[in-house]
């Protein structure tokens, strides 16, 4: 498994290397200090899983995020942020960062967070979902396990998992090989089923369910 690590601190990254060794034997995992060095990894390798602080010198915050979603699309992106207030994560998911995970969590809910986002589920801080209750380790998460929503057909959960993602309307057209009016069409199925206004309501909504979307 491939991991690329952004982070500022070097105590920090020594830190949650040491951590992440329980995610995979074989671990391999890249330092980046700032965004422009992660984007020069970005162009030489793929990656598994991306992991993102926030607040870094130079390019950061939600254009760092913006930027890495751009350049490894196809990887799963978790947001490692000191600061967990409701309006920050919303922006961060609604950028398609695929999990968000304060600095304050303890280690065993981080390595189950990263494994629920590994098996292509949501990670939301449990203060944000359900109005501040004490924080627990979610459900470990089997990897390749799929959900479905009654009603909605296998092309309709193909559009939802892009939009976990994070990935525009004409992007998903481009990948499911369909019109941008087929996407749109779909998607509002996609919120009907679940009863979302929109695109990061419905991630939202993803996440409480514990929907894993192979």
């Amino acid at each position: 498994m491939n991991i690329l690590l952004i982070d500022d601190h070097a105590l920090f990254r020594e830190g949650l290397k040491f951590l992440l060794r329980s995610l995979d034997a074989a671990l391999d995992v890249d330092e980046a200090s700032d965004c422009t060095r992660a984007l020069e990894h970005a162009a030489k390798r793929a990656y598994d899983l991306v992991l993102l602080d926030l607040k870094m010198p130079g390019v950061a915050g939600l254009d760092a995020l913006a930027a890495l979603r751009d350049a490894i699309p196809e990887a799963p992106l978790v947001v490692l942020s000191g600061e967990d207030s409701p309006g920050v994560v919303r922006a961060a998911i609604e950028r398609g960062a695929m999990g968000f995970i304060p600095k304050s969590s303890t280690p065993e809910i981080l390595i189950q967070a990263l494994r629920l986002v590994l098996a292509r589920g949501v990670y939301l801080p449990p203060a944000v979902l359900d109005g501040g209750r004490a924080a627990a380790a979610p459900e470990a998460a089997s990897p390749g396990s799929t959900a479905a929503l009654p009603g909605l057909t296998p092309r309709q959960m193909d559009v939802l998992r892009c939009v976990i993602q994070g990935k525009p309307n004409k992007l998903i057209a481009r990948e499911l090989e369909v019109s941008e009016h087929t996407v749109k069409a779909h998607l509002s199925s996609v919120l009907r089923a679940l009863d979302a206004r929109s695109r990061t309501e419905a991630v939202y909504a993803a996440a409480k369910m514990g929907l894993r979307l192979a």
